[in-house]
């Protein structure tokens, strides 16, 4: 058992599924933006939704190492912004910073937490404290979320730019150039509108959020706060066996094609480490929050009022 495990965290100098998957990912989003006016909004702007969401899943592959030994290399396959919004050295940065474990969670030090500080969450005004527990279902996670985390990641880099951090500047400076064929393309090539293309990024995002919603708990253990969803279904592949999160966290440049043996072949072991924070779907995930939330805003193992 232990030589299969060590065979699937080992690492290799290419990785052909990832490069493949990537390739297929530009040519569907080819062919849509060329033939957006035929198939008609209904239908094309939710599949660019869906390459647009796949295409963020591959950024994440890539920032974990894959598919070339060469980071500069892998970096280069995903630098069209094909997603608009995210600068992709943003994402690899405050991504990697998410991946320290004995922080996870934590409203200050984790920069993909949900929760806020409770004196925080004492001082906002009622509209806020509303949007921020409607954001807090899976429903209003969708439809608000994306905006609400633009809006947030945003206000930061804004600060930063303005205080003259070089890497934050650097990050949109290459989102700029990583826009310019994206844009050139669809305005030469294109048949997609443009407030149709914003729809279809916006719907990406929210797509993401399904992934991204309940990913973490507060834990007081760093073991337990990371999820484990065993669905092999259309979502899984979507976000790139991503839900397997736990192993994820605990094997971070382990390829999305091993991660689903990794966790068969060590289940008991992950469950038992992650203190069996564990859904057997994605359906169960909707079932479960979709119209209720997971758990509160203000973190609840941080001393404050909390919720009221």
């Amino acid at each position: 058992m232990s030589d299969s495990v060590d065979a699937l965290r080992k690492p290799v100098p290419f990785e052909w599924p990832t490069l493949a998957l990537i390739g297929l990912c530009y040519v569907a989003w080819a062919l849509l933006t060329l033939h957006a006016s035929t198939l008609g909004g209904w239908l094309a702007v939710p599949l660019m939704g869906i390459v647009l969401a796949f295409h963020s899943s591959l950024q994440h592959e890539v920032l974990h190492g894959h598919p070339f030994s060469d980071q500069r290399l892998s970096d280069a396959l995903v630098f069209p912004a094909l997603g608009l919004f995210v600068p992709y050295e943003r994402f690899r940065d405050t991504h990697l910073a998410h991946h320290r474990d004995e922080i996870l969670t934590d409203p200050y030090d984790d920069p993909e937490s949900n929760y806020l500080d409770p004196a925080v969450w004492a001082r906002l005004p009622g509209w806020r404290r509303a949007l921020l527990r409607a954001n807090n279902t899976l429903a209003g996670r969708m439809a608000l979320g994306p905006a609400i985390g633009l809006a947030t990641f945003w206000a930061g880099d804004l600060r930063a730019i303005r205080v003259g951090d070089p890497a934050v500047r650097r990050a949109y400076a290459l989102h700029v150039a990583g826009l310019v064929p994206v844009v050139a393309w669809l305005a030469m090539l294109g048949t997609m509108p443009v407030w149709q293309y914003l729809l279809a990024a916006y719907l990406g995002l929210s797509l993401l959020k399904i992934r991204t919603f309940l990913e973490h708990r507060a834990h007081e253990k760093a073991a337990g706060r990371s999820v484990v969803i065993e669905d092999r279904g259309p979502l899984a592949l979507l976000f790139l066996n991503n839900n397997f999160h736990a192993v994820h966290h605990a094997s971070p440049r382990v390829a999305w094609y091993r991660l689903p043996a990794l966790y068969r072949a060590r289940r008991e072991e992950v469950l038992r480490r992650n203190r069996g924070y564990r859904y057997a779907s994605y359906r169960e995930v909707f079932a479960s929050h979709f119209l209720r939330a997971k758990d509160p805003v203000p973190h609840p193992l941080r001393q404050g009022p909390g919720e009221g």
